[in-house]
């Protein structure tokens, strides 16, 4: 059973002239260069680039030295004589598939066979802060990173958190953290996109919003109590000194008095209320 497993292997290699397809992707508009692996190619008449359709995208005489390209592909390719390397232009999707080099003359032996893949470029992933602030004094974050299909749940705590990565076909999504920021990459074979948040920015913004919580509070009441402890002391002045208008004097001159005492207090407690208002 080996031995017969090892002949086919033989037989193949010698028949194809290589063992696998090798993969290639390409980002969706770009160019795609293939090569020839081999380094001394057999005698041959004719060399011809094909594809899945079986189709000769080009082909080359070694006796005319003459370079053929299809019809279809006219515009789209560049063949180099000297290496044999066939490079297509402006890929499309529907250019994925199978393309194999081919000599024929004595014998017909496929040099090499490639697996294109046409891709479009990754989408930017979005990184989400979830802001469950609590009076700890640590920075703790809850965030999502997302893309695609793609998405990964994790927390940054004590200027650190752990990197994940997840993947789906040919997407994939890491995640990491350093001492300034949160950082979610996406990628595929031919691109990547990043976003980023700021995590020192984020935490003098979480210090802000929890002053911003308790200190208003403490201020605004006091704020009250100034205003209402001023108004009952007006409110007292005001009656003390129409009592002391009404008592029996000579002349108006006490009353005059009395009442440019009230308008001086008057001013004093607007002034105090001014002031306490500057310190709320």
């Amino acid at each position: 059973m080996e031995l017969r497993l090892l002949l086919t292997l033989v037989l193949s290699t010698h028949i194809t002239g290589f063992s696998a397809e090798i993969s290639v992707f390409v980002q969706t508009g770009d160019s795609v260069q293939l090569d020839i692996q081999t380094q001394q190619l057999p005698e041959f008449d004719l060399l011809a680039w094909t594809n899945n359709k079986s189709e000769a995208i080009v082909r080359y005489n070694s006796d005319s030295k003459r370079v053929r390209p299809h019809d279809s592909y006219k515009d789209r390719v560049v063949f180099n004589d000297k290496t044999f390397s066939l490079t297509l232009k402006n890929m499309q999707k529907n250019d994925s598939g199978l393309y194999t080099a081919r000599t024929t003359g004595l014998i017909t032996t496929d040099l090499v066979s490639y697996r294109v893949s046409v891709i479009d470029s990754v989408k930017a992933p979005v990184l989400t802060v979830n802001s469950n602030w609590s009076s700890s004094d640590s920075c703790t974050v809850n965030f999502t990173c997302r893309a695609h299909e793609l998405m990964i749940n994790s927390s940054y705590q004590n200027n650190r958190c752990s990197p994940q990565e997840v993947t789906s076909h040919i997407n994939t999504l890491i995640l990491d953290c350093s001492k300034k920021y949160i950082i979610c990459n996406h990628s595929n074979p031919v691109s990547w996109k990043q976003d980023r948040i700021n995590i020192t920015q984020l935490c003098e913004d979480k210090d802000k919003n929890l002053k911003s919580i308790h200190s208003p509070t403490l201020g605004k009441a006091f704020g009250s109590l100034c205003i209402v402890l001023i108004f009952f002391i007006l409110i007292v002045l005001y009656f003390k000194c129409k009592k002391g208008s009404q008592e029996e004097v000579e002349g108006n001159t006490v009353y005059a008095q009395v009442e440019v005492s009230f308008k001086l207090l008057f001013i004093i407690s607007l002034q105090t209320s001014l002031i306490c208002c500057h310190v709320v």
